[in-house]
């Protein structure tokens, strides 16, 4: 029940959010109207007299930027995300487009508006007794209004999902990078994220050998000295006392052998899933540990072991550094992204450039993913990674 009633107000909020975004689109297009009546004169003036034109025409040309700016601001309350690439005249024919759109969104808000308020006025006046408009509250009549009322109201929210898909793809189509700039940023973050594939690569490669040399090997060392020690006792008791520790060291060597595996990749997360492996990292985490996993279906191989790194590194840090008195793991779908998130009550202070978060931003990233960490010195920490889905 928790868990459906967050979902509720998750999207309730949603709804109220592009209710806003369309509200304010509105007001925004009439703006835009006003501007481009004063603007367009003076740009027309200036390419017929092709020079860079006077200061009024490069301040219409910084107005329209702002404005541009202004719309992607607004458009961020409809969870879509725009980069504003380009100004002066780009912005311009952004602006001259989307006040269409703003009108549209507008017409469609005041058809919502209208039809609520005459669902209201015919409910309360048959409430009272009345008769609205002549109209009598028959079986008939309310079965029909009622089915309008709902055929009119899907057709609302179907418009209003179309004027904000519409919104997202014009601010991309006039403000968004050129496809030359999205090919070089692209070859830049995958240069990045190759170059940080390699330093995770080796950050991993030398925390095994510190892991072999300091432990098994050590155990190694102790259990060939006590062999060495059996061969040349003559006691049978002190041969049997010797074999004893020499099994004890054997037994240890294995363990920390299972544990150092463990840590490269655990085996069970092939054969079970991403939802049992966590549970194991819960079992071993030395703090009470929740999961909640909130995922239909078994995501690629590659972000479930990312996902899972990332818990239990966010995991043994809660329980090493911060003190924490519990921890809670989520993972759901959202947005078509799979969002993992690891948070705990302990006193904060996480460094996001500290080698183990370093490491995992980058192994996030490796997968066009998106990492945060939200760690103030009272706490609570949050580390959030998200993964595409596909």
């Amino acid at each position: 029940m928790p868990e459906r009633r967050e979902r509720l107000i998750t999207r309730a909020a949603r709804a109220g959010r592009v209710l806003a975004a369309l509200v304010l689109g509105t007001l925004t297009a009439a703006v835009e109207i006003v501007f481009l009546l004063v603007a367009g004169p003076i740009l027309l003036v200036s390419r017929v007299h092709r020079r860079p034109g006077p200061a009024s025409a490069r301040l219409v040309l910084l107005a329209a930027g702002g404005l541009a700016e202004l719309e992607v601001r607004r458009l961020g309350l409809f969870g879509g995300q725009v980069v504003s690439a380009h100004r002066g005249g780009r912005a311009i024919a952004y602006l001259a487009v989307r006040w269409l759109v703003g009108v549209l969104g507008g017409l469609v808000l005041f058809l919502l508006g209208l039809g609520a308020a005459t669902g209201v006025s015919f409910v309360a006046g048959w409430a009272r007794g009345e008769s609205p408009d002549g109209i009598p509250p028959t079986p008939w009549i309310v079965a029909y209004l009622a089915v309008a009322g709902v055929v009119m109201l899907f057709l609302d929210i179907m418009g209003i999902v179309g004027v904000a898909a519409l919104e997202l793809g014009i601010a991309r189509r006039f403000l968004g990078p050129s496809s030359t700039e999205a090919l070089e940023r692209r070859v830049a973050e995958l240069a990045e994220s190759r170059a940080g594939i390699v330093t995770v690569v080796d950050q991993e490669r030398r925390r095994i050998e510190r892991d072999l040399h300091d432990g098994v090997q050590q155990r190694l060392v102790a259990l060939a000295l006590l062999i060495g020690r059996a061969r040349r006792g003559r006691s049978q008791e002190h041969l049997e006392d010797l074999l004893r520790q020499a099994q004890q060291e054997a037994q240890e060597a294995l363990n920390e052998l299972r544990d150092v595996a463990w840590r490269i990749y655990p085996s069970g997360l092939d054969s079970l899933g991403l939802h049992d492996a966590l549970s194991a990292v819960a079992g071993r985490a030395g703090v009470p540990v929740t999961v909640r996993y909130g995922l239909a279906r078994r995501p690629a191989g590659t972000v479930e072991t990312a996902a899972y790194f990332v818990v239990r590194e966010a995991v043994a840090n809660a329980a090493k550094h911060s003190g924490a008195g519990e921890v809670v793991v989520e993972i759901k779908e959202e947005g078509g992204m799979i969002v993992v998130r690891v948070s705990d009550d302990g006193s904060g202070g996480a460094d996001p450039s500290g080698g183990g978060l370093s490491g995992l931003a980058r192994r996030v990233a490796a997968l066009d993913g998106r990492f945060a960490v939200d760690s103030p010195l009272s706490g609570p920490t949050i580390i959030t990674a998200e993964f595409p889905c596909d």
